[in-house]
């Protein structure tokens, strides 16, 4: 037998072990999103004081338990006009472009705010290619009224949002913070201590012999995780460690999968921003005060848990969401791109086998966490964007490397590419293109995976 054919028969034999696989492990759950915006910065002279963990009643039914874990999200019916009141200190500027002005509109926008043209309550975004402004330039919200002011906050986001609103905004997207700005506070401090409750609650059952599985593997995931700067401080390693046990704990149904530790990181870090100015790479977490590490911790676990309530049968059982996913993937490419898909089908390259990372981690394998965090301020601004959006977003990331894939001759060559594809060097440019090709198919290709939606 050939060296290539001996090498084509160890990766079938192996298709578990293609590189960059995820191993599953025992079932997970949940991510949606409910997108709002407001400009105002939680000033560091106002952060809400200290949660006093509550402990709350041990459940001793079913329906104590099922009342216990359920989370309420406080949504007011009076959150249209609330939203009106809360984006009138917007200043917008959505200018409809194409793509390979990006970056340029970008660096501009960068400048203003390393001179201080931009305050946390005078926000110019970025939209240049956003696919909500029909070529229009909107001064204000109150010079140009379109649609709901949910819609409004929807298009603020889609393209993009400047680091110093991007904690409360994502907040609001999320549907973690009301509307209602009076309410705002108390809700934080609510929810807050309302995690710390859990963790009094069911932390100390990680060594319990029908949990020790899960935190056991929690605990050598960790490690894993992308970024690995964070994972080398002993105090952010124990923030995911409760983090993921106390979600796990709280989804029976799921529970713990390899993959969801990584959801974690754009949330944190995004939250993080709160505190400081520098990078995240340059700081050290650790170093924050014990009420802002709270903060965060709990932030983070709420705003992950919602994300993961829009995407939960990626993480049941056998992952059917993801199954349905790769398969409406297959079937999109094989209509954008028939070259690529008949050449990947000639060296027999299954699309579960590069792309089942994708769907499982959200691409966050793929791209730099600044990609990422760039990514997911469009995917909370487009409805069922973890959930549906994503899969375009994946089609077009594929199709991006249309060139480099056709020059593999062989299934080895092209399971390396699709594993390490070259996107150290991503910006937000790079994001900018790929966001509105992707925006572009899901209009162009809409019939095309109808059973990717349930």
């Amino acid at each position: 037998m050939s060296s290539d054919g001996n090498k084509k028969q160890f990766w079938k034999r192996n298709a578990a072990k293609v590189p960059g696989s995820i191993q599953h492990v025992y079932g997970a759950q949940h991510p949606p999103f409910d997108p709002l915006l407001h400009a105002n910065l939680i000033k560091a002279g106002n952060k809400p004081p200290p949660a006093t963990p509550g402990k709350p009643k041990k459940a001793t039914t079913f329906q104590e338990f099922e009342s216990i874990t359920s989370d309420a999200w406080d949504v007011g019916d009076d959150d249209d006009e609330l939203l009106a009141m809360a984006a009138q200190n917007l200043n917008i500027e959505v200018v409809m472009e194409t793509a390979n002005k990006v970056k340029k509109h970008m660096r501009q926008l960068e400048d203003r705010l390393d001179e201080g043209e931009v305050t946390s309550t005078e926000v110019s975004f970025a939209s240049q290619s956003s696919p909500y402004t029909d070529g229009r330039l909107v001064k204000s919200h109150s010079e140009a009224p379109i649609g709901s002011p949910k819609d409004e906050l929807r298009k603020l986001s889609w393209s993009g949002i400047p680091r110093q609103v991007r904690p409360i905004t994502w907040k609001l997207l999320s549907g973690y913070l009301p509307a209602n700005a009076e309410r705002r506070e108390s809700v934080l401090q609510r929810k807050r201590q309302e995690y710390f409750g859990f963790i009094q609650q069911y932390y100390d059952s990680r060594n319990d012999e029908h949990h020790q599985d899960t935190y056991r593997q929690i605990h050598i995931d960790i490690p894993r995780m992308n970024p690995d700067f964070l994972v080398l401080e002993p105090k952010v390693t124990e923030i995911f460690e409760r983090i993921l046990f106390i979600w796990a704990i709280r989804h029976p149904a799921s529970g713990y999968v390899q993959g969801i530790n990584d959801l974690v990181t754009p949330f944190f870090v995004v939250y993080v921003f709160e505190y400081i100015e520098e990078e995240v790479e340059n700081f050290d977490v650790s170093s924050l005060q014990e009420e802002a590490l709270r903060n965060i911790e709990a932030d983070s676990f709420w705003c992950m848990s919602k994300l993961l309530d829009g995407i939960q049968d990626n993480y049941t059982f056998a992952q059917p969401g993801i199954q349905r996913k790769v398969k409406a993937l297959e079937e999109l490419v094989s209509r954008i791109d028939e070259s690529v898909h008949r050449h990947m089908q000639h060296y027999e390259v299954e699309y579960l086998q590069f792309a089942f990372r994708w769907m499982n981690n959200l691409l966050m394998r793929e791209l730099p966490l600044r990609c990422t965090i760039r990514l997911w301020d469009t995917y909370q601004a487009e409805p069922e964007g973890f959930s549906h959006f994503h899969l375009y977003v994946c089609a077009a990331f594929l199709v991006r490397w249309r060139k480099e894939i056709l020059e593999e001759k062989d299934f080895q060559g092209l399971m390396i590419l699709l594993q390490n594809l070259p996107t150290m060097h991503w910006g937000n440019e790079e994001v900018s293109v790929l966001l509105a090709e992707a925006y572009r198919l899901k209009f162009a290709f809409a019939d095309a995976p109808n059973h990717y939606k349930r």
